[in-house]
């Protein structure tokens, strides 16, 4: 083994002593320039290195899995999302991996995450491609010096190039991100997308910090205030999280994965990983601005005869993507920790238009909408026609949750009744009808209900209750017409709007069926009201 620079640490625990160059804490400029040599990617004319991610542009969920031992059998809540891997598979995987890597040159990054140091878990990296590496090193927290001499808490090895046999190896096919608990590694094969390797973090984070720490993980974006009050943004692809939570007037503490202790909120990571599709620097400057020489481009596309990136085009995936530190951001929270939130923000695109714009909730009614996890995509037809589709994800991120959703949503209620957190449901969707009949609210109007929220204006106007969904919607809001802020009033027609709103509400209660034995009474009794017709 031939170490390249700085103290190459032992691996002969990973059994991977036997790797031809060892690559170790090489910095953003350097893996750069070994990811130009190994031809793994271009520079764009920002100075950002674009790569594309091979087979695999997105995460691959049916083929991520959990190894089952006496630390998971009883705790992880087993099923579509989580999927049971047998020990002694991981075993003869992780030697066939290990044998893979052997020979060959290999990038190794110590790092961390969890910005709060009393949570903060060491994690070593090892990727067969430079990108991989640098990914890690904008993503994950970054020691100020390594320790080489010492052995990580967790372990991450990423091999694209390596292929499982299904029918031998008990994967599903080529590929696989499988999480061992006891042994503590991650181990990843047959894709580059680098996604998992972020995903996987969070998925170790999401069962450690509840079950063993009591405390909650989030799947959500944080900034703060000019008076250190924190806010907090739950959201699916497509609700306006990553735009709404980057405020000039706050400073942005994260933008995707976060810890609420008993009296802060720290983000779990070093950076960012934000989508590309249809960027501005109009739209989202901090984002446009943050693609810059050492930022990581994946699967975009350039303009035609140039080297300058052409983010409306999909043709590889919508799932473009860029990784930075955060530190490109020039307002960001350096260390990423704030206060335990005055306000929290549960952002849906509700496509079917039948949502308030901003509702209040009660700590339960949060509970349930935070279980439920509600947006509504629009898929389009061949004709133009579409209609919109209800979209539920436990806690605003299911794919990544261990554990069963109701624990997670329990600490959530008992933090903002500790807290006398303001809880608020923000519809970023359709107006006036769903979509191809009404109109997307317009992102002034949201910017301002969520403006008058923080700044403490809608705590003394009068609300009215929604008489389906039992939601408290403010009477007026400052720089928003009245008229739009009781959905009901938007539409030309109002029994129609009774009949959609009935329907949805028969979506909430049907997808909750799968929690409701889990939940205490107070949380069911938080459901919508229903009329379902015989």
């Amino acid at each position: 083994m031939r170490k390249s620079t700085n103290n190459l640490p032992d691996l002969s625990y990973l059994q991977l002593d036997q790797a031809r160059t060892v690559f170790y804490q090489l910095n953003a400029a350097e893996l750069v320039e070994a990811a130009l040599k190994r031809n793994e990617g271009v520079l764009a004319d920002t100075g950002a290195l674009a790569i594309d991610t091979g087979e695999f542009t997105g995460r691959s969920p049916k083929d991520r899995f959990i190894v089952e031992d006496n630390i998971t059998r009883d705790s992880v809540w087993w099923g579509k999302i989580n999927i049971k891997f047998d020990a002694d598979k991981f075993d003869a995987l992780f030697e066939k991996v290990t044998a893979y890597l052997a020979g060959r040159d290999i990038f190794v990054r110590d790092s961390s995450a969890c910005a709060n140091e009393k949570y903060h878990i060491d994690i070593r990296v090892v990727t067969e491609t430079a990108y991989q590496n640098l990914f890690v090193h904008h993503l994950f927290l970054r020691p100020e010096v390594a320790d080489a001499a010492s052995v990580p808490e967790w372990t991450i090895i990423a091999a694209p190039g390596f292929k499982a046999d299904p029918e031998v190896d008990g994967t599903r096919q080529h590929n696989f991100s499988i999480i061992n608990f006891s042994k503590k590694i991650i181990l990843i094969g047959g894709t580059g997308y680098t996604g998992e390797i972020k995903k996987g973090i969070f998925s170790v984070l999401n069962f450690i910090l509840p079950h063993e720490k009591k405390v909650l993980s989030m799947h959500c974006s944080a900034n703060t205030g000019a008076k250190g009050d924190t806010a907090i943004f739950f959201g699916l692809s497509g609700t306006g999280k990553t735009t709404l939570s980057a405020d000039p007037e706050r400073n942005l503490i994260g933008d995707d994965e976060h810890g609420w202790s008993d009296y802060t909120i720290f983000n779990f990571e070093g950076g960012c990983y934000a989508k590309c599709i249809d960027l501005t620097a109009e739209k989202e400057p901090q984002i446009f601005n943050a693609i810059k020489f050492g930022s990581l481009l994946e699967n975009i596309n350039f303009i035609k005869g140039s080297r300058t990136v052409n983010f409306s085009n999909i043709d590889k995936t919508e799932n473009t993507r860029v990784a930075y530190p955060l530190y490109n951001i020039s307002n960001a929270v350096i260390p990423s920790i704030g206060d335990s939130p005055k306000n929290i923000f549960f952002l849906t695109a509700d496509a079917f238009g039948i949502l308030p714009p901003v509702s209040k909730l009660s700590a339960e009614q949060a509970m349930y909408h935070f279980i439920s996890g509600y947006t509504a995509k629009v898929a389009g037809t061949e004709a133009g026609i579409t209609e919109p589709k209800a979209t539920f994800s436990a806690c605003f991120g299911e794919a990544f949750l261990p554990l069963n959703p109701v624990a997670y949503a329990e600490l959530l209620g008992n933090k903002i009744k500790k807290h006398q957190v303001k809880v608020w449901l923000i519809n970023t969707g359709w107006t006036g009808g769903p979509y191809g009949t009404g109109k997307r609210m317009k992102l002034k109007y949201t910017r301002a209900m969520i403006s008058a929220a923080l700044n403490g204006e809608l705590d003394n106007v009068k609300y009215r209750e929604h008489p389906i969904f039992n939601l408290q919607m403010p009477i007026s809001c400052p720089n928003v017409p009245d008229n739009l802020l009781d959905p009901r009033n938007t539409w030309t027609n109002a029994d129609n709007y009774d009949e959609r709103a009935n329907n949805l509400a028969i979506a909430f209660i049907k997808n909750f069926e799968q929690y409701a034995p889990f939940c205490k009474a107070d949380i069911i009794n938080a459901a919508p009201n229903a009329t379902v017709s015989v």
